[in-house]
């Protein structure tokens, strides 16, 4: 049994109260995680304000940022260990999670190290009445505690995504993981002490949202707050954060559009639009849940899409010939499965899927759906306009360019989405109308880390990587100094 607790100013602390935490891929109990109290909160709390104060916040800049650099280093010695935690966490594949978690999970640390190292500042030389002149120089300064909340999906990449910055920039943070997979951010804790981050510097609060993550985010010692995860979640943690005016970032929900134009190549926006509908189980922010099709292209996108759909390998995560994991939760599963059928009700034609998947051995047990695909639903139906954040995509034709950019932008969300076309300036032209955050054409989530990331409408506020997680994890300050 796998016990996941509380790591509180550089030690682990076991929790009064527990709860069970199931392996998604067999439906088998693997452990207990700690519910921390809202005095472990203010303890973690008043640890990270206190190394603030003392041994993190007194360190050199460089002395801090090759401390980074070990932590990433540290972390690929221990890859085997942090792949274990993570595929029993979420059930995702192995060969995903190698590929993918892991290694970028660790690459957060060194990028932002570098980045900072690299961060300018600005200066301007003024006139004064006497003559004198005076410069004025901007520096940046840690914000202070940061109370950092990651989400299920990717929970060591995202999580880390975070943190990286914020102590780069020489913060402190709480941690307060999903209560779904805590693993690999406690086993973070590890790495800290075994590098020699000082004690208070990285601190983890598991348990739920509504408990542990409310006093972690209304604690007067907290001075921002990173979020990732769903957009009500988003709007009630922006009204804890206006009590205080605590500065906030949100990273929230998405419903992703996918423009497949007739001159695009066809077996590459199959590819990458297969990998956008169905990687992690669909379980990804910037997964594509409708996808629009030039009407001389329609019928052999579908079938392609068809065939893709149906050659993915669900069971076994250690297995390299698994290609898809399953949902991370029997919620989440039934969410899902609450929307399958919903489009069935509706009279969508159902080109593949639909339904829970059969696994059989040992993984019979687990939270299995099918990748699923639709077409023939009306724009307005909640499968078209609501995220469902499963292995499902809905297909629809349009006929010319404006019509395509018209039904991309017709939502509430605006976090991504993807262009193909194999005309340069249609690739340029329809990106820049599109009302969203991100935009890739000809491929999806090539992500240069330096680049800003973020949503439009309700699918966040603020922006993170490169300089601009820079700017949130920072308060820049002038200094005016006459001659």
């Amino acid at each position: 049994m796998k016990q996941t607790q509380c790591f509180i100013n550089g030690e682990y602390r076991n929790c009064e109260q527990k709860f069970d935490n199931f392996n998604p891929a067999t439906g088998q109990l693997i452990g207990y995680t700690g519910e921390a109290s809202e005095q472990d909160v203010s303890d973690a709390v008043a640890a990270a304000k206190q190394a603030l104060e003392g041994p993190w916040g007194e360190m050199p800049s460089a002395q801090r940022l090759e401390l980074l650099g070990k932590l990433a280093q540290e972390i690929d010695r221990r890859f085997d260990d942090f792949l274990q935690a993570e595929c029993l966490d979420t059930g995702k594949p192995y060969s995903l999670a190698r590929h993918i978690d892991i290694p970028r999970g660790a690459a957060n640390f060194n990028v932002f190290a570098e980045i900072v190292k690299n961060f300018p500042g600005e200066s301007f030389l003024m006139d004064t009445p006497d003559g004198s002149g005076a410069l004025n120089y901007s520096i940046h300064k840690p914000k202070g505690v940061i109370a950092v909340i990651s989400p299920w999906n990717l929970p060591l990449l995202l999580m880390t995504w975070k943190v990286a910055p914020a102590l780069a920039c020489g913060n402190t943070v709480v941690v307060k993981p999903s209560e779904e997979t805590s693993m690999t951010t406690a086993l973070l804790g590890e790495v800290m002490n075994a590098v020699g981050i000082p004690a208070g510097v990285f601190n983890v609060v598991t348990g739920y949202g509504k408990t542990v993550g409310n006093a972690l985010v209304s604690h007067p010692d907290t001075d921002a707050i990173t979020f990732t995860g769903s957009t009500a979640t988003g709007v009630k943690l922006m009204q804890t954060a206006a009590v205080d005016i605590t500065d906030i970032s949100l990273e929230l929900g998405g419903k992703n559009p996918a423009l497949v134009f007739a001159d695009a190549d066809l077996d590459k926006a199959v590819e990458g639009c297969l990998r956008s509908a169905f990687v992690n189980c669909g379980q990804v922010c910037l997964g594509t849940e409708r996808i629009y099709v030039q009407r001389p292209l329609f019928e052999a996108f579908v079938e392609k899409m068809k065939q893709g759909a149906e050659a993915y390998v669900l069971g076994d995560p250690e297995n390299a010939a698994t290609t898809l994991g399953p949902m991370v939760s029997r919620t989440q599963m039934d969410k899902v499965l609450g929307y399958y059928q919903l489009a069935k009700d509706q009279g969508a034609n159902v080109v593949t899927g639909g339904n829970a998947a059969k696994v059989e051995g040992p993984w019979a047990n687990g939270n299995w759906v099918e990748p699923t695909i639709w077409t023939g639903l009306a724009e307005e139906s909640p499968i078209v306009k609501e995220e469902i954040f499963g292995p499902c995509t809905h297909i629809a034709p349009f006929d010319t360019e404006a019509e395509a950019v018209s039904l991309a932008n017709a939502s509430k969300y605006g976090l991504c989405a993807t262009v193909w076309t194999e005309n340069a300036s249609r690739a340029h032209r329809v990106s820049q109308q599109l009302q969203v955050g991100i935009v890739w054409a000809n491929c999806w989530f090539l992500r240069d880390l330096r680049t800003a990331f973020g949503g439009a409408k309700q699918s966040g506020i603020g922006r993170e990587g490169g300089v601009h997680s820079l700017e949130f994890y920072t308060e820049t300050s002038n200094i005016c100094l006459k001659f």
